[in-house]
């Protein structure tokens, strides 16, 4: 009898531990299909200010991918969907300027009004970008934001905008440099990654 009750309870363990794994591989799945998918929704809505989330700076110039999300913000703001625009990122060790200060000079060398750009200086994670954007945002009264990055990026800068408390739409660049499937596949499972751990840090916060 005892055997028997050793081999159900054997049984019953493989089982569980099966179903979770299955139960894992369709959030991964779900997840994966989630990121690629929401990259493609545009939300354009007019709101009070998009946030552009930092990427590297080369010195004094813009990298190619923070160039293409100030571009895609300049045009936003240019045909009206946003009022100002907050550009985020700080400053790398041995880097002489912030992200986000190469980013407001670029935009204003591009007919952006500097009393429409505000800047933070302090970010160095997305988390960060959208929580420190957030409080100069509540400091101008500034309530409606378009996020602005790559597409891989969207869903989970949304999915942070929106616990942090903010009223945030999706509008990725249109002009990502992230175009081949190799720039893409190792940027793609890195958001998964990301993705799924904030996931399941999400009680414990």
């Amino acid at each position: 009898m005892a055997k028997d009750g050793f081999e159900l309870t054997k049984k019953f363990g493989l089982r569980l531990a099966f179903a979770i794994i299955v139960v894992f591989l369709i959030f991964i799945s779900y997840s994966a299909i989630s990121i690629w998918s929401f990259g493609n929704k545009n939300q354009l809505v007019k709101t009070d200010a998009a946030v552009v989330l930092g990427a590297a700076a080369w010195g004094d110039k813009p990298s190619p991918v923070l160039r293409e999300r100030i571009n895609h913000s300049i045009w936003l703001y240019e045909n009206d969907y946003v009022e100002k625009i907050i550009f985020t990122g700080g400053k790398g060790k041995d880097d002489d300027y912030a992200e986000s200060e190469v980013a407001r000079d670029y935009a204003i060398k591009n007919n952006v009004h500097s009393e429409d750009i505000l800047i933070e200086t302090k970010s160095k994670i997305t988390e960060e970008n959208l929580k420190y954007a957030y409080e100069i945002a509540n400091e101008q009264n500034l309530n409606t934001f378009t996020i602005v990055s790559d597409p891989l990026h969207m869903k989970r800068t949304i999915l942070l905008a929106k616990n942090i408390g903010m009223e945030a739409y999706s509008s990725p660049t249109q002009s990502s440099v992230y175009k081949t499937l190799n720039s893409k596949v190792p940027f793609f499972f890195r958001e998964l990654f990301f993705y799924i751990g904030y996931i399941f840090s999400l009680p414990f916060r």
